[in-house]
């Protein structure tokens, strides 16, 4: 018997998917869409109710958004025989040792729309022009820095970048917008698309980096990266005199992905590449007797787990700044009884009481490990720089606002690639850090996409310059298409969330409104995801829409919990004891930092999180 008293209730283009679920799955379905559909939302409830939601919210997604791309029946093998994170990233999950790897496909939260006849419509630039392009620049107050923007570029460089096909293509900036682009046209590589030869979806993208949480950043996604990062002496990684990466004679970064990077992720990689070789010290100093090798794996696998729990509930928890996401994303890595009962007792019940870290096995939800075509286009976030960064003086004594004296601006476009490696090496990292922890990272919203990206230089996988300019704000509308990526109504409804009907139910911005309409007409299916996800009305405390947030819910619980070295093998056995230890007391970034900077945090950092703005409390 359904539930057919609920049906008038739901909304029109949910109720035959609704009518197909089982019973729980439809209890789930109306606590949420109540919630989505009313006044009192989720995020105004107390903390609980609020994280019932989510859960829920969560349960729901992992069932219906989980879709596998290519043959998900993979190589078993004995986990014993790898307790550590391999170069490429294989042999994690002992059911399919490919899963997750580098060169396995993208998988999806939703079935692909085929949008080859659509690509051009309207065309990127115009969007690119008319909606993205920064007039003035807005940014997030206190509550996010540059620091934190640039961390979740350090977080991509771990995670995800496609293959591209030897087929280029070429965009002309049409008449109407032309005099306002940087670049009259500009030339690309098309995603490579590959035949899955499996059952379901037909054609895929490969993922380039390993999809797993293995600090892939700092040590590169196959054994010739990781070697050439490794000084094969006590486990260490290469690092220069004066706390920042090396370099190549041709000037390139040496770390594990240097592509498109710039100075604000490189003093990233050059941070925790200290950090492992901190890790590296302290194992030897416990287990003399550990070999090179050894030193290297277990500092790898506690500087990884450093990098996720750093992400989980100090990043995120800035992110999306609200008590209900503060409890949530340390239930995620503590579970609900805390961390005081964790670390005492361990990990007790299930996820919900114990946290996905430190489960008795890995949960994949019967599809195999990798992250989505959906995330990625997520996390496509690059209004969160600024045009500038404000450098300051951090061995001068605190001006009046008690701040580090400010000193000059610099151009965040002269930071890029090469010539940004070369302008932070006289820089500096403790002036380069201090600089971007005082100041406000940008909006993710409508006008406010940099204008330096719309003329920029893209770069090789090993970190060379390409020889054509690229709009890249053009570029990533065309990719979601290019990508068979849902635009932004279909994207809410295949996440069970209401679509919008008209322009006002996305933003009460009048003038938002009249170039959305410019731009798309009345067709509200035209929208792009991404103008859609920057134009829409963000909770309040939110930096990111709530949109993008249910991919989040989804694909930040599964990055922990699918991973073995997160859930069965996060032990002492696995990790040493004293690496378990290093992982448990570290809660944040400012943590790492105060480890090999301790006079950058005591003189500077009044916030209690390394993300927020460093002169809030």
């Amino acid at each position: 018997m359904g539930l057919s008293f609920g049906k008038p209730f739901i909304h029109p283009d949910f109720r035959d998917v609704f009518s197909k679920m089982p019973f729980g799955d439809k209890l789930g379905f109306l606590l949420v869409h109540s919630l989505d559909k009313g006044n009192l939302k989720w995020h105004k409830m107390p903390v609980l109710i609020g994280l019932l939601y989510l859960n829920t919210r969560r349960t729901l997604l992992e069932k219906y958004n989980l879709l596998p791309v290519g043959n998900s029946n993979g190589t078993q093998f004995n986990p014993d025989n790898f307790r550590y994170r391999t170069g490429d990233g294989k042999y994690n999950d002992p059911d399919n040792a490919e899963a997750g790897s580098q060169g396995t496909f993208f998988g999806r939260n939703m079935d692909p729309v085929d949008q080859k006849n659509e690509l051009m419509s309207p065309d990127p630039m115009v969007v690119a022009t008319k909606l993205l392009a920064r007039r003035e620049y807005k940014d997030t107050g206190k509550q996010f820095n540059i620091l934190a923007a640039a961390w979740i570029q350090f977080m991509v460089h771990d995670w995800m970048d496609h293959l591209e096909d030897t087929q280029q293509i070429e965009i002309i900036a049409p008449e109407e917008v032309a005099s306002q682009c940087p670049l009259k046209s500009f030339k690309f590589f098309a995603t490579k698309e590959i035949p899955t030869n499996a059952e379901g979806i037909k054609t895929g993208h490969y993922n380039t980096r390993t999809a797993w949480w293995d600090g892939s950043a700092i040590y590169g996604a196959n054994e010739q990266k990781l070697d050439n990062v490794r000084t094969f002496v006590d486990g260490k990684l290469k690092i220069g005199d004066d706390g920042l990466l090396l370099h190549g004679d041709n000037g390139v970064a040496i770390s594990g992905d240097v592509r498109n990077s710039w100075a604000g992720v490189s003093i990233l990689q050059a941070l925790f590449t200290k950090e492992h070789n901190a890790v590296c010290d302290a194992l030897k100093k416990e287990y003399p007797m550990l070999s090179d090798e050894e030193l290297y794996r277990h500092a790898r696998l506690v500087t990884s787990a450093v990098i996720a729990k750093v992400h989980t509930i100090d990043w995120t928890v800035e992110l999306l700044k609200t008590k209900i996401m503060n409890a949530g994303m340390h239930a995620n890595w503590y579970g609900l009884l805390g961390k005081r009962i964790k670390d005492t007792f361990g990990h007790i019940g299930g996820p919900a009481l114990g946290g996905l870290v430190g489960l008795k096995k890995p949960n994949n939800h019967g599809v195999p490990y990798s992250l989505t075509e959906e995330f990625t286009s997520v996390y496509r976030m690059h209004s969160l720089l600024p045009s500038t960064l404000k450098l300051r003086d951090p061995t001068a004594e605190p001006d009046q606002t008690n701040t580090p004296p400010y000193q000059k601006d610099i151009n965040i476009e002269d930071l890029l690639g090469i010539k940004g490696e070369q302008l932070l090496s006289k820089i500096g990292f403790e002036k380069q850090t201090v600089s971007m922890g005082h100041q406000a990272c940008g909006a993710l919203e409508l006008w406010n996409y940099p204008v330096f990206f719309r003329d920029v230089i893209p770069q090789n996988v090993d970190g060379t310059s390409r020889p054509d300019h690229i709009d890249l704000a053009a570029l990533e509308v065309y990719r979601d298409r290019e990508r068979s990526v849902s635009r932004y109504n279909m994207f809410r409804r295949k996440i069970l969330l209401p679509p919008i009907e008209k322009w006002e139910d996305l933003t009460s911005d009048e003038e938002a409104v009249k170039v959305l309409r410019e731009v798309y007409g009345d067709d509200v299916e035209k929208l792009d995801l991404l103008v859609g996800l920057m134009a829409e009305t963000k909770i309040k405390g939110f930096a990111i829409s709530e949109t993008a947030f249910n991919i989040f819910i989804l694909m930040a619980s599964r990055r922990l919990e699918a991973d073995r070295f997160f859930t069965s093998n996060f032990n002492e056995k696995t990790y040493t004891k004293k690496g378990l230890q290093w992982v448990n007391t570290t809660e944040g970034l400012r943590d790492v930092i105060h480890r090999h900077y301790p006079e950058i945090t005591d003189k500077w950092m009044k916030s209690a999180s390394a993300f927020s703005v460093w002169d809030s409390k």
